[in-house]
């Protein structure tokens, strides 16, 4: 017998190793799965088994039981703790445990940083009967008002490892200030728990990353590593071993799920080994990069590790824990409802967990309903309803509401169908009892050409329906209005004309088109009206629809030409007169449109202006003189005098000359028609001197200078 037992031992042994438990439960120094007898003889201890039930719906501000049964079935008597955590959905600042009931063997312990509470005896080890009556009366409480909505799960176990249902797998934070992540990766390895292979956590879920990172202790090393290809990171142990959750740097992707920090990974300093952030540091739980060693102190020195048990090939099947949860529920409704009159309307809405329940009232009142849909009675008001999932009588949660909007359907008060004259628009006005107006281009368009009461229409060439319908929420006025603009023909467009008639005369304007009504800028109303006056006239033609065409003239009365004058400098002669489209001449035959003539040689001339078209002439008569610049009065036989060009074709000539201070010193006419220099036998000196010539007495004197030269 004594041989089969040991033959037993060898062969559990060999299954769980020689430290089977990284986290012994039971008191005292006995082995979780074997213990010795004072007989000196091993015999096999069961694992205890947990169940437990309660998947609820949570009330508000109360305080609920996590479970509705509970029970432990082990071979021993009792056990050293129990521990209860919320291990998923977990609001540190909201979420609490508490025992209530009268316990006096049992005391608690709550740690508001990985959500768990701690029973254990008071002066020894609790009995499991102790144990189950605690457990019954753990209570959940949410301190918020209007808690966040999720779903909490309270995993209960005989092991520290925090527990996590989703996946069946445990979670252990080892402190280990300083150790590198190889050395942690090969610790983790040979840890065990109730019989499970430990090996440094590998986190692809967010409620894992919650319970191992957030939840955790402290900061510690993980199984992720790129360090067999730069950018690739992978999981290096358990069952995920090879599996790929990160390509790139801090920009990269995620084939699966991964939680780096801000601003990671990095690659700072050949940092190939993943580690969970140390509390304070970003994102709560999230990962960075560090070298093997990390660094020698601060938030990046490793602080320990995190193990995890569960999903290795030939792990044991336990039940040392169970769990439970409670739903805080969140119901998604359609906020609003709009209908049109008086109607009943069938209102829906779901939620996460629960039952929805319908009531007419924010709090307190009885049921409408319940369930995911809610017909009505008839509206005709704007009702709002009140709906939660919680159970039926708790009074703590606050209602979501949905508001039934009726709204009455509007009428239109349309305008009556109008014409106008083409190339003009329309402004047209309607009106509705309720709503906003449309217009619309046609019957069936879905897209309004304007929204409001008034429309001005573009500029219309056809005659043109348009549709009206007012919409007060959707509730739409049936059917729609019509207008219909008639667009009436304008009288043709005529030409503008520009006409000239001559000074003292006049012309007659005519409307270019006949059968008309007719008004002119002046007054009249005929069709033709005389004008002798320069300046602008319009008639404006009406036909029997009342539309109007415009028809300009422009009259330019031409004047006369009439000579003021002919300016002569040097041998050019100009001739100036009033303004007009003038011809010039200076021998009544030959004309030019320039009023610049050359002249040849001294004499009395006519200067011509006339109309080009045949308004009127006009002449004028001028003198041409001729004289020498100088004279020397030597006796050489060469400019020995001064005289007067032409002197003997001029009627009456007469020409006095002066000294340069304004001294009459000689006279020259038809019978004395030259000056030698002397006056009275006296010889005047070389000098500048002046003369003013009168050739007739009609004709303007001529003044000028020369010189006198010795």
């Amino acid at each position: 017998m004594y041989k089969k037992i040991i033959i037993a031992l060898i062969f559990i042994f060999s299954i769980f190793g020689n430290n089977s438990f990284a986290n012994p439960i039971k008191s005292g120094n006995e082995n979780p799965v074997f213990r010795q007898k004072k007989q000196k003889k091993f015999i096999l201890n069961n694992a205890p088994v947990l169940t437990a039930t309660g998947n609820q719906i949570y009330c508000p501000q109360t305080q609920m039981k996590i479970v509705t049964d509970f029970n432990i079935v082990d071979d021993d008597p009792g056990i050293d703790a129990i521990y209860v955590q919320i291990s998923s959905g977990y609001v540190s600042s909201q979420d609490v445990l508490l025992l209530t009931g009268n316990h006096p063997n049992i005391t608690t312990s709550w740690n508001q940083t990985t959500g768990k509470l701690t029973l254990t005896g008071v002066s020894g080890q609790p009995t499991y009967p102790q144990i189950i009556a605690a457990v019954k009366d753990i209570v959940y409480q949410n301190n918020s008002a209007n808690p966040q909505a999720n779903t909490k799960t309270f995993s209960i176990t005989v092991g520290q490892a925090n527990y996590l249902p989703s996946n069946g797998h445990y979670y252990q934070y080892i402190p280990n200030v300083g150790i590198t992540w190889s050395s942690a990766k090969t610790a983790a390895e040979n840890s065990t728990y109730y019989g499970l292979q430990g090996y440094l956590a590998t986190i692809t879920a967010v409620d894992e990353a919650q319970l191992s990172g957030e939840q955790a202790a402290g900061a510690g090393w993980i199984g992720g590593s790129d360090e067999a290809t730069e950018g690739v990171w992978r999981w290096m142990t358990g069952p995920e071993t090879g599996m790929i959750f990160w390509n790139g740097g801090a920009n990269g992707s995620t084939p699966n799920f991964a939680n780096w920090n801000n601003g990671e990974p990095n690659n700072m300093n050949n940092e190939d080994y993943a580690h969970v952030t140390a509390p304070g540091v970003g994102i709560p739980g999230s990962w960075n990069d560090l070298s093997n060693t990390g660094e020698a102190s601060g938030d990046y020195q490793p602080k320990g590790y995190i193990v995890e048990y569960g999903g290795m090939p030939g792990d044991p099947v336990l039940s040392i824990s169970t769990s439970t949860t409670i739903t805080i529920p969140s119901i998604n409704p359609v906020s609003t409802y709009a209908v049109c009159n008086s109607v009943s309307v069938n209102m829906s809405a779901t939620a996460t967990a629960g039952t929805i329940n319908w009531y007419d009232v924010p709090t307190g009142g009885t049921v409408l309903a319940s369930g995911n849909n809610f017909i009505t009675p008839t509206l005709t008001t704007t009702t709002t309803y009140y709906i939660d999932a919680f159970p039926i009588g708790c009074t703590t949660g606050t209602r979501t509401p949905i508001t039934v909007n009726v709204n009455q359907t509007p009428s239109v008060t349309a305008p009556s169908s109008t014409s106008t004259c083409e190339a003009t628009s329309v402004t047209l006005t309607a009106s509705a009892t309720t709503g906003t107006i449309h217009w619309y281009n046609s019957l069936t368009s879905t897209t309004p050409i304007v929204t409001g009461n008034t429309f001005t229409t573009p500029t219309l060439t056809q005659t043109t329906t348009y549709y009206i319908e007012a919409n007060n929420n959707n509730c739409i006025s049936t059917p729609r209005n019509s207008v219909t603009v008639t667009v009436n023909p304008k009288p043709a467009t005529i030409a503008d004309s520009e006409i000239a008639i001559c000074e003292g005369t006049s012309t007659t304007l005519t409307a270019g088109i006949s059968g008309m009504d007719y008004d002119w800028t002046t007054g009249e109303t005929t069709q033709s009206i005389p004008v002798s006056t320069q300046g602008q006239y319009s008639v404006e033609m009406t036909n029997g629809f009342g539309c109007s065409s415009t028809q300009n003239f422009t009259v330019n009365v031409k004047a006369k030409p009439i000579i003021s004058d002919v300016i002569i400098i040097g041998n050019t002669a100009t001739i100036l007169t009033n303004s007009g489209d003038f011809e010039f001449s200076i021998d009544g035959v030959n004309y030019q449109s320039s009023n610049v003539f050359q002249l040849q040689s001294g004499g009395i001339y006519m200067a011509y202006a006339k109309d080009k078209d045949f308004c009127g002439d006009d002449d004028f008569q001028f003198v041409y003189i001729t004289y020498p610049a100088f004279f020397s009065p030597n006796g050489d036989g060469f400019n020995d005098f001064w005289t007067i060009k032409g002197m003997s074709f001029y009627p009456n000539p007469e020409v006095t000359i002066f000294d340069r201070y304004g001294k009459v010193i000689a006279f020259i006419n038809r019978q004395n028609p030259i000056w030698d220099g002397t006056y009275n036998g006296r010889q005047f000196p070389a000098d500048d001197y002046w003369f003013v010539a009168k050739v007739s007495n009609t004709l303007p004197e001529h003044k000028g200078h020369f010189s006198l030269i010795r």
